[in-house]
């Protein structure tokens, strides 16, 4: 299954192109702004220039040298100089009375037109607003004709540009560890719970997540979550039950006609087919019997009820008794078996002997079963420092890729041993069980038709008496 990324970097992700996005869109929304209010006030300084100038004509009177005198000392003590013209309603020149070089300024056409006007031009490579404001001093009508630059404009315009690009990866930065911090935060109790309902299973239904009194989502979630484990716990206690009890039931019919048939193998005149009949039976009967027991086991180990007893126990013992039970039945498929041990002294662990050989039992058994006549079977224990690991290895039939992940689980047949063998599917699920009990651990590689290794580790307490 592939892994998606984390909810906490998904909401830094989402958090911080939402921001940068809205700081983006803050960013246009204020160059347009700052735009206009630029471009604004310098209409804005050039009509005040322009009454100014018409205060001052009308107050001194057009076409006297007084007047003359004053426009010129007016239009000097400009930013831009003498970019500043009166003209009359023909759009001829009247101040300033004389040219100098800068009447080479590119005034625009329609300068002498009725109305107010605002123009761009270009002068020795600067942008320019001009104005041309009409006017009517006495009975004539004139026009003040003023030229502001817009340089410092667009110098202003392109720091605030550069500045917020060079903010914005900034801002980017502080932005996702602000979201990562939160988020982290926020979900911090999200990883408690995924770890309390990790250590939940199926042996342990009664524990409940730790309650969340935080008053949103996640107190609703942890309720929610309890709410299902009291209902799974339920169910599984009535599986359980009814697992126990018809294990229990079906032992006593399945006794009784495994009793009668005994008795008339035993004791009655019976002919060649009847007596085929009834030992078929007495078969079925045994293999009936060892898939209750095993039920039932199951049952008990399921509602927490294992009956075992944990003592000091030698693992090299019980392996060792194991071992020699099973060489009459690995000799009669005419198997060679071998037991290898690291270390002559004892290998002691806190165990039930009793279902440490069932395990060690059902690891052979199985080893003998899914071996061709002529195979090679090896138990080997290993005790380096405080673990033991036991091995047995086998060169039969082997167990596909596919069927490695469920090969633990309960009533789960692989196909090829299925059509060879007899079997109820149940044994490697009680051999698992036995060792997560003494918390051990079980594992299997396997490859088909090249042989089987299942490996067994424990903690070991002593490795002498």
């Amino acid at each position: 299954m592939k892994r998606r990324m984390s909810i906490s970097l998904r909401l830094t992700l989402w958090f911080s192109t939402a921001f940068i996005f809205g700081y983006f869109v803050f960013g246009i929304v204020m160059y347009g702004e700052l735009s206009y209010s630029l471009a604004a006030g310098r209409d804005k300084t050039l009509l005040r220039r322009a009454d100014r100038a018409i205060s001052l004509l009308k107050s001194c009177g057009i076409g006297s040298a007084k007047c003359a005198q004053g426009f010129d000392a007016f239009a000097t003590g400009t930013p831009e100089g003498n970019l500043i013209h009166v003209l009359d309603d023909h759009g001829t020149q009247i101040y300033p009375v004389t040219s100098d070089a800068r009447d080479r300024f590119p005034w625009p056409a329609n300068i002498a037109s009725q109305d107010r006007t605002y123009d761009k031009v270009q002068y020795d490579g600067s942008p320019f607003r001009v104005l041309s404001e009409p006017t009517i001093i006495g009975d004539a009508k004139y026009h003040v004709v003023i030229g502001g630059q817009l340089r410092d404009n667009r110098v202003l315009v392109n720091q605030f540009t550069v500045g917020l690009l060079w903010a914005a990866p900034i801002l980017l930065i502080f932005s996702a560890a602000i979201g990562y911090f939160l988020s982290t935060r926020a979900l911090k109790p999200v990883a408690k719970l995924i770890s309390s309902v990790r250590s939940i299973s199926i042996g342990n239904l009664s524990r409940r997540l730790p309650p969340i009194q935080s008053g949103d989502e996640l107190e609703a979630l942890t309720e929610t979550c309890n709410d299902m484990l009291s209902r799974l716990e339920l169910a599984v206690g009535q599986i359980t039950r009814f697992t126990a009890d018809a294990s229990h039931e079906l032992r006593s019919p399945i006794t009784y006609i495994y009793t009668q048939s005994e008795y008339a193998l035993k004791n009655l005149p019976l002919d060649d087919e009847s007596t085929e009949c009834f030992s078929e039976i007495l078969r079925e009967c045994e293999e009936a019997t060892g898939l209750l027991t095993d039920m039932l086991m199951l049952a008990r180990c399921d509602s927490g009820h294992s009956g075992m007893v944990f003592t000091r126990t030698d693992l090299k013992g019980v392996l060792n008794d194991v071992y020699r039970k099973a060489v009459p039945l690995a000799e009669g498929k005419r198997h060679s078996i071998t037991f290898e041990t690291s270390r002559n002294e004892p290998a002691w662990i806190m165990g039930d002997a009793p279902s440490l050989r069932r395990l060690f039992w059902i690891m052979l058994d199985n080893a003998i079963k899914y071996t061709p006549a002529g195979g090679q079977i090896n138990v080997r224990l290993q005790m380096n420092g405080n673990e033991a690991k036991v091995d047995i290895q086998d060169n039969g039939i082997g167990i596909p890729q596919e069927s490695l992940s469920c090969i633990f689980d309960r009533f789960y047949r692989v196909d090829k041993a299925r059509n060879s063998t007899e079997g109820s599917g149940l044994g490697l699920s009680i051999a698992k069980w036995i060792s997560d009990m003494h918390r051990g651990d079980l594992s299997v590689k396997s490859f088909e038709n090249i042989g089987s290794t299942f490996q067994v580790s424990f903690g070991t307490i002593s490795t002498n008496l």
